[in-house]
């Protein structure tokens, strides 16, 4: 039997350290049980007497009797929390954004994961229309809460033709279960005009209010179109006359819930508000913004963190001329926030620029979409001391962008240095003020 959960580090002083495990070794069964992943792993470990049996990098097995008493972790560490390649996607989705890529990209941009372990891991929105009630099972034996569900509506029928999975009709019973197994959900709902919206809209969003607490939120975002989809399902964007209807319509069921079940349970992307040109709600009405990584709320808390950072009066660095690039949708409110700053801090050159996509082209407008050749194109010949972008444009692990632009090659040729930053408002204001350089 082939084993995946190789060891990777040790951590100094750690239990695992003292036995003698060493990267490369193999985690083969804890307390009999074998580890196919890091959940197993975390879950089996979680107990004041584990068995653990270990396969060296010479074969040689060997078996350690653990008594755990302080439940320490045992300092085991893994390159690859699943062990095994991530679950590919089952569905072909109508509005699928990965069939929507321009050609070219690096490769692992056009993988589909459709992976409920990762929902935990990483957060992923998974439709679980490839799991097995085996699946179901371990989520709640190990307690995995909260899961990301990627719902979209709960017409059977319009869900196997909007994922275009005969399978797919089945998510009722599955968030049923899941609700009897006291598992938190978060949910998501990719709005597609003429699709899921409208009384549809109505029907998912009530269906889902009903499995409350367990089901805890859900966001509702617009479908994000490029210019690459010939031959694709045909979709349209949303107008601002139709995302002033969304806004209003999310409002009222807002309200509804609140006096049915305490909480206001359904949020809108922050595109929806912006399109429409209605001011974003305060942050008190995101009720701790459980959906600000899907991009809900994500301008008002970053507001509200500025505003309280900007009454710190911090010392100003020298950042020197400063251009801060980003796309289009968020143009006005860095514009706002930039300002705003300015007015606090007289000294500060800074000038923001818009950035249009051309990577994705059609309505794709959000910073975290930017691709290398899009900045070049847009600042050159400008003259600055430093670029500041969001660390969304860029890989997580590594300073590329999507269209494998690296940012020491956009530094060379336009001449200046990349600072990156979270979408965090006191992050980015220490940012613009260079607080870094300041020791602050």
């Amino acid at each position: 039997m082939r084993y995946h959960a190789e060891v990777f580090r040790v951590l100094p002083d750690s239990i695992a350290s003292e036995l003698g495990i060493c990267p490369g070794d193999v985690v083969c069964t804890i307390n009999g049980r074998r580890v196919a992943d890091f959940l197993d792993y975390q879950f089996l470990t979680a107990s004041k007497n584990i068995l653990l049996k270990i396969q060296k990098k010479d074969g040689q097995i060997m078996e350690f009797d653990i008594e755990n008493e302080e439940m320490e972790d045992l300092g085991i560490c893994f390159e690859n929390m699943l062990f095994d390649p991530a679950k590919s996607c089952s569905n072909r989705c109508v509005f699928c954004f990965i069939d929507q890529l321009p050609p070219h990209l690096r490769q692992t941009l056009y993988f589909k994961d459709d992976d409920s372990r990762l929902s935990f891991l990483y957060g992923n929105y998974v439709t679980m229309t490839n799991m097995l009630p085996k699946d179901i099972d371990r989520l709640i034996e190990y307690r995995i809460s909260p899961v990301n569900i990627s719902v979209h509506t709960t017409n059977a029928k319009l869900r196997e033709k909007m994922l275009r999975n005969r399978h797919a009709g089945r998510v009722l019973d599955y968030i049923q279960r899941l609700a009897d197994g006291d598992i938190q959900m978060h949910m998501q709902i990719v709005l597609c005009k003429g699709l899921n919206d409208g009384e549809e809209l109505n029907r998912t969003l009530n269906d889902l209010a009903a499995f409350h607490p367990a089901a805890v939120s859900v966001s509702v975002v617009p479908v994000g179109l490029t210019r690459y989809r010939e031959g694709l399902y045909s979709l349209e964007p949303f107008t601002s006359a139709d995302a002033k209807k969304v806004v209003e319509q999310v409002e009222r069921l807002q309200q509804k819930f609140l006096q049915t079940i305490g909480t206001r349970f359904v949020y809108l992307g922050d595109e929806f508000y912006l399109l429409a040109e209605i001011p974003l709600p305060n942050a008190d009405s995101y009720e701790g913004f459980p959906q600000i990584e899907n991009g809900v709320g994500m301008e008002t808390s970053m507001e509200e963190e500025f505003m309280q950072a900007l009454e710190e009066n911090l010392p100003m660095g020298a950042p020197g001329k400063t251009i801060i690039a980003t796309g289009t949708l968020a143009y006005p409110f860095i514009d706002k926030l930039t300002a705003l700053a300015k007015t606090r801090y007289p000294a500060l050159d800074v000038e923001v620029v818009p950035v249009t996509n051309e990577l994705f082209g059609g309505g794709v407008t959000v910073a975290g979409l930017l691709g290398g050749r899009d900045l070049l194109s847009a600042l050159q010949g400008k003259s600055m001391d430093r670029l500041l972008l969001t660390s969304s444009m860029l890989k997580a692990d590594e300073p590329i962008f999507l269209d494998d632009v690296t940012v020491c090659e956009v530094e060379d040729i336009l001449h200046t240095r990349i600072v990156t930053n979270d979408n965090n408002g006191e992050a980015f204001l220490r940012s613009l003020l260079d607080c870094e350089n300041n020791g602050v």
